[in-house]
């Protein structure tokens, strides 16, 4: 086999992922051992064992303690929306979407208040330290986690009041729009960046991917006139979701 200028390792890869795709090597089927690979693209160990790293980084293959490498099912991509449109509940998207589809999603939550870091600081304009009530989620597709939220709030905004625990009180469960209304906060604007990175070794163990799998991140923020009233960010697995967006036409 003729490499060219490409590392022979990725030119490897590149025709055993190949193989992937096509269905030549389906899912839960050995890949070729080192040794075989090393004979059939005549390269050598250190090649080989490359080209493996390579389609493990990937998510295409994963490691069995004891008995080999094996070909990863390749999950349907599902959807999570995120919609510009806001409903009258002033559900959360993640609620809004289970409503749509009929999908009995489930969450579950727990708050505590902390002190900002220096990056909730930046993102919501508080000072470094100031108090904050965080937030974290773990939502579930009939049962499957699928998306891990942790929110921030400036106490100097919620605290005292009834809409202080964003999922207890009267209005426990709504979305950031309609609790802060209770308190005559109106939240006119949000911001939305999305990015991928690695995932953290928490994460992964909690949406079940294994380490080196790439997640994707809506950092989200909520203003009221200029000022953050609340900054999140959304976590979900970038192999088995996509991030739909429903923007208003103006």
């Amino acid at each position: 086999m003729t490499f060219g200028e490409q590392p022979a390792y990725l030119r490897v890869a590149s025709d055993l992922r190949e193989k992937i795709v096509n269905g030549s090597l389906p899912p839960h089927t050995r890949l070729p051992s080192q040794a075989r690979i090393r004979e059939e693209y005549g390269v050598s160990d250190t090649v080989a064992l490359e080209a493996r790293k390579v389609l493990m980084a990937e998510g295409l293959v994963e490691g069995r303690s004891g008995s080999g490498t094996y070909v990863r099912e390749r999950p349907v991509p599902r959807r999570v929306s995120r919609s510009g449109f806001r409903p009258p509940s002033g559900a959360s998207p993640f609620r809004q979407e289970q409503a749509e589809e009929g999908v009995r999603g489930t969450w579950e939550s727990s708050s505590e208040q902390e002190c900002a870091s220096p990056e909730t600081a930046a993102r919501l304009g508080i000072q470094l330290g100031d108090r904050v009530m965080r937030t974290r989620y773990l939502y579930r597709d009939a049962g499957e986690p699928m998306m891990i939220s942790t929110s921030w709030e400036p106490l100097e905004v919620t605290g005292r009041t009834p809409v202080m625990l964003p999922e207890e009180g009267p209005l426990g469960g709504c979305g950031v729009v309609e609790r802060m209304a209770a308190i005559d906060v109106v939240v006119d604007n949000v911001v939305e960046q999305v990015g991928a990175r690695p995932g953290l070794a928490e994460e992964l163990l909690t949406l079940g991917g294994v380490p080196g799998h790439v997640v994707m991140v809506v950092e989200r923020t909520y203003y009221a006139s200029g000022r953050a009233v609340e900054t999140a960010d959304v976590v979900v697995p970038a192999d088995r979701y996509r991030v739909a967006y429903h923007l208003p036409v103006r």
